[in-house]
């Protein structure tokens, strides 16, 4: 029988559940919702829940990619050599990324415009985050190598070596950085002598002359990313360890802080920006997503741990863990050629039962690409056996 995962990595998974979740009432809703549903509060407050998604997908990549870092520093590789797998793992996605524009448009071909093959789309700036985090952490890692002791274990591996303050403080001031930079970079500040396919990945401008809030922009949207990539950190540095699940307390307290500490600062009088736009690129917006990020993560680390989160089998925690192919699938059973119902015609009844259908669905193909994968992993298993001679 397969052992049960730690909560703390159980808790991941949920949330990454959790997040396809929204993702699948988000993106039913906005595609078959017709007529006079889509100016219902219904519609409005899916639209509104629409908008974690992709702050928690890369936030959660944040994390994860700080525990796959820390797991590398434990083996004792080099700051070039965490950067080189680190870097090229944000490759391989961005490269996915790209790969599902150009299936997007094969499936489309007739009367998909070829611009949407430069659609920078979740996947992409997921790859292009973690590409970027991998760099700055090679820098901190660079800046800060310490040099082995013949007494202690061998490379980062003993307690107090690992350069934890830089690797946290670091990732803060970045998102800091991404997060101020960017009302600028989408108004008075954008790069026009770029052209707009290179361009769109910094202010989400597309071919359509303005920035578009339906992209995924390095600015703001990787400073999410930045902010788990800390928050990651502190989760493994050595004081993190020590404080166990005290930590979360920490945790929770500040995500209130940032939450009202944002909306405080919306409510003065006084403007930084030229053009301030709440609700896509202010500061304040991506301090209050990001407090309700931390209150989430709490909640489901607490649900995973002495909750029902682990009980038996957890629909989300099992999403979560093939987050790529379930987002990968239902976007082309959604708003794709194969599509399951027709195109903003439907009620909200019709919608939801549609949104029903996927839900079943793409648990059904989360669940049978667990138990291939397992399968092949026994068989593979199995074929790597030396046989024995009777």
């Amino acid at each position: 029988m397969a052992s049960v995962p730690s909560s703390r990595l159980a808790y991941i998974d949920w949330l990454r559940g959790l997040a396809c979740l929204l993702m699948f009432q988000t993106h039913c809703y906005d595609a078959w919702l017709g007529g006079a549903a889509r100016n219902s509060t219904f519609f409005m407050w899916s639209q509104l829940g629409g908008t974690f998604p992709a702050p928690l997908f890369l936030f959660l990549a944040g994390i994860s990619f700080a525990m796959v870092t820390d797991k590398l520093l434990e083996q004792g590789l080099s700051a070039g050599q965490i950067a080189k797998t680190t870097i090229r793992r944000g490759a391989e996605i961005f490269g996915l990324g790209l790969l599902f524009r150009v299936q997007e448009f094969a499936i489309s071909l007739g009367w998909a415009p070829w611009s949407d093959l430069f659609r920078v789309d979740i996947l992409n700036t997921i790859g292009v985050s973690m590409m970027l985090m991998g760099v700055m952490c090679w820098i901190v890692l660079a800046a800060k190598q310490v040099r082995r002791n013949p007494d202690s274990r061998p490379g980062w591996a003993g307690e107090g070596t690992r350069p934890y303050t830089n690797l946290v403080v670091s990732p803060i001031l970045v998102a800091a950085a991404i997060s101020a930079f960017a009302p600028l970079l989408w108004t008075a500040w954008r790069p026009r002598f770029l052209p707009w396919q290179l361009e769109t990945y910094v202010n989400g401008v597309h071919n359509l002359g303005a920035p578009q809030p339906w992209l995924f922009p390095i600015f703001p949207w990787t400073a999410f990313a930045f902010a788990g990539l800390a928050f990651g950190f502190i989760l493994t540095s050595d004081h993190g360890r020590k404080l166990g699940t005290r930590i979360f307390l920490l945790v929770g307290a500040a995500g209130f802080l940032l939450i009202y500490g944002a909306k405080f600062l919306d409510s003065r009088s006084l403007q930084l920006y030229p053009v301030y736009d709440f609700w896509h690129t202010s500061p304040n917006f991506f301090l209050i997503r990001l407090g309700i990020l931390l209150l989430l993560t709490v909640f489901a680390y607490a649900w995973c741990k002495w909750g029902p989160g682990q009980w038996r089998f957890s629909p989300l925690i099992q999403l979560g863990k093939t987050s790529l192919l379930v987002y990968w699938v239902h976007i082309e059973l959604v708003y794709g050629k194969f599509s399951i119902l027709p195109r903003r015609s439907e009620s909200i009844a019709g919608a939801s039962a549609g949104l029903l259908i996927i839900v079943v669905a793409m648990l059904a193909l989360s669940l049978a690409r667990t138990k291939w994968k397992g399968r092949m992993g026994d068989l593979l298993s199995w074929q790597s056996k030396p046989s024995h001679a009777g």
